[in-house]
This record gives C-alpha cells, structure tokens and sequence, in this order.
C-alpha cells in the first residue's frame, strides 16, 4: 500500500485543480447519446497527463489504461460523461465558498473529475503485477443511454474483467452491490381524431391513453423475499389543438425491480393490459427503449472478499460503517454476468437530476481518498 502521507499530499496539491477540472467539463454539456464534447477533451486530458494509450471507442467511451495487455485480467473503473439533462447548450453554473451549482455537477461530473485525478496518481505509483486497470470515461449511463458505454466495455472485455467498480451517486458511505432492473417502453395510442365539435363522441387518444394509464396503475407490485418493484410513467404528450379530438398521445413507462422474476411479472401484466385495450378496437403500440438486467448469479467467496476490501476503505476514510445498497448503475451489466462489482461515490451533494444540483466541495479530497485506498488495497492480492 502507497503510504499515507504521500497520497494525502498529492490530494491536497490537486485539490484546486480537482475543482477546475469540475469547472470545465461543466462547461461541455453531454446528453445521453451526444457525449462527443466531453469524450474529446476527457481523451486530452489523459493524454496530456502521461497516459500513453488512450483511445475512443465507437460508443464513446474514453479509454486510459495502466499494464493493460493484450490479454491479461482488468479491473474496470468508470465514471459516466453524460448528464440527465438534454441541454446541448452550456448548462449554468455557479459556485461560492461551500458548493458548487450546476445541473449535472455531482451525477456524474463530480465523480469523473475525481476518477480522472486519481486515476493520474494510480498511474504514476502503481506497484505492478499481473493485473491491468482500465480507467473509462464512459457514455450513455443515464436514462435512454441505457447503458450502452458499459455495454461496450463488457463486450470488448467481458472475459478478462476480474472486478467492476463504477462511481456515480453522492454519498460515499454508500455501496451499491446489487443492481435494479428495469424495462422502458413508449407506449403510442392512435385514434381517427377529428373536429371537437363537428365530429364530437369519436374516441380521444389522450382519453384513451389516461385510461390505460389509470389501468397500469392498478398494478398490485409482486413481491419475492426481500425484493422492490416499482412503476412509473414519466412523459405523456399527443393531440393537436384545443378543438381537435387527439388522434396521437404516447408515453414513456417503465417498471423496475431488484428481482428478475418479479420484472417478468410486471412484463405480463403490462402486455395483458395492452391486449385488453387492443380487443376493445384501440390502436396502441408499445416500443422497447431500455432494458435493464436485474444481478445473475455470482461466486460469493469471490464477490464478499471484493466487497470486503471495498467497506474497509469506506470505513477508514469516512469513520463510519458503509452502507450498503441497491440501485440501477452501469454496475448492472457486470453483475449481470456474474463478475463482482460495485458503484461507490466520491463527493457528496444535492438534487441530482433537479437544476438545483449542488456538489459540496469539501467532499472532493475525502472521495479521491476513498477511491485510491481502494485501488491500491485492489494491487495487494
């Protein structure tokens, strides 16, 4: 293990540029699926830093990696580029003594920054061994990204990943080791429409569409042991103008749950209540736009001595017993497979996904602490 005093040094030292580096990629706004801007300038960054391999990959993801061969096993670490928010103008920002405020600043901008800097340390200190570490700035973690930069990694890598860990979230006691899956759906009703006055008592798509959402939320969520299940829908849009009986509405639906057996639950109920709605003589279509995996089955020998190095960084750095927890990451995708992995957090704040987000600066040395104790702690096998 790298001594103490020469880790807390080098953070102390990078703490300013921490907080700039926060700055600048607040600057680059990063959709799902439009992270080009801030893929670019991550690349230049590590570049520019003494990464001497650094790539882009097709899904882009930014890929820095320390005694990575051809073949040897990795251990993966990742911050997501992508913001929640569809901005694709500059996102405001501001900041005083204590925080910093910016839609997007902690998920997952903080987070990035901090793996960026640790990363540059790891790199400069690694003690050696068999096993490579591949540092990814990843792409499409939020919402209809679905997760498609960790996709990627898992595909190109899947076999030689030995560990997962991924930062995102903005409490640092908490460790996430169990995924939540989830299923997304567009959901389009379409009717004949026509003149509110003139063709009055043809069926509304809007009606149409409130009642089958009024039907979805009948659901009675199955329960398996421990599990959680859970429903939403969180867009509605359709028809034309005031007098105009809506031809066209949809939404976007989707149901989650920590248990694979209860997400097969929900699918049926949800396709049984489309078929009830199709036999009354409405069109109504249902596109998949997301999907995902719930945890597959894991080595536990394997799994709770990962873990078990994970709590005891979290309880050195933060004086407190971790907290575990379960969520949907770009975790999901490892856990899916069956390989150990984990989503922790390196900064602490507020609002995350609201235009109130804040990141609370103090937290930053405290989240490069946790994250290198667990990298080094990763080398000692």
């Amino acid at each position: 293990m790298i001594p103490d005093e020469k880790m807390l040094e080098y953070i102390r030292s990078a703490e300013k540029e921490t907080q700039q580096l926060i700055r600048d990629l607040c600057a680059l706004p990063a959709p799902s699926n439009h992270e080009e801007r801030r893929a670019a300038f991550c690349r230049d960054w590590f570049l520019k830093n003494g990464f001497e391999n650094v790539s882009v990959d097709g899904a882009l993801n930014v890929l820095a990696r320390v005694n990575v061969t051809k073949d040897n096993d990795i251990t993966v670490v990742m911050a997501h580029t992508d913001t929640v928010f569809p901005d694709t103008e500059a996102l405001p920002f501001s900041e005083d003594e204590v925080f910093m405020y910016s839609p997007g600043v902690t998920d997952d901008t903080a987070n990035l920054a901090v793996m960026m800097i640790s990363a540059r340390f790891f790199r400069e200190n690694f003690p050696g061994g068999p096993e490579g570490f591949l540092f990814v700035a990843n792409a499409g973690e939020e919402g209809l990204g679905n997760l498609k930069g960790c996709r990627r990694i898992m595909s190109d890598f899947g076999g030689r990943v030995r560990r997962f860990i991924t930062i995102d979230g903005l409490e640092p006691r908490r460790v996430v080791a169990r995924a939540v899956g989830s299923r997304r759906y567009r959901v389009t009703v379409r009717t004949e429409g026509g003149h509110s006055f003139a063709n009055f008592g043809r069926r509304n798509a809007i009606h149409v569409l409130a009642a089958l959402i009024s039907m979805l939320y009948t659901a009675k969520v199955p329960v398996n042991g421990d599990s959680r299940t859970t429903y939403n829908v969180g867009t509605i849009s359709g028809g034309t103008s005031v007098n105009t009986i809506a031809q066209n509405a949809e939404m976007l639906y989707e149901y989650r749950s920590d248990d694979e057996t209860c997400l097969e639950k929900m699918r049926v109920f949800f396709e049984q209540t489309l078929a009830a709605f199709r036999a009354s003589g409405v069109a109504v279509e249902a596109e998949t736009i997301g999907e995902r995996p719930c945890s597959g089955k894991i080595d536990e020998k394997r799994f709770d001595a990962f873990k078990e190095k994970i709590y005891a960084s979290v309880r050195k750095v933060s004086q407190a017993e971790p907290l575990p927890g379960v969520s949907s990451t770009d975790a999901n995708i490892p856990l899916s497979m069956g390989i150990p992995a984990v989503c922790i957090s390196a900064c602490r704040g507020a609002g995350a996904h609201t235009r109130e987000e804040k990141l609370e600066k103090a937290s930053l040395p405290d989240g490069c602490r946790l994250l290198l104790d667990i990298l080094f702690r990763l080398t000692e096998n």
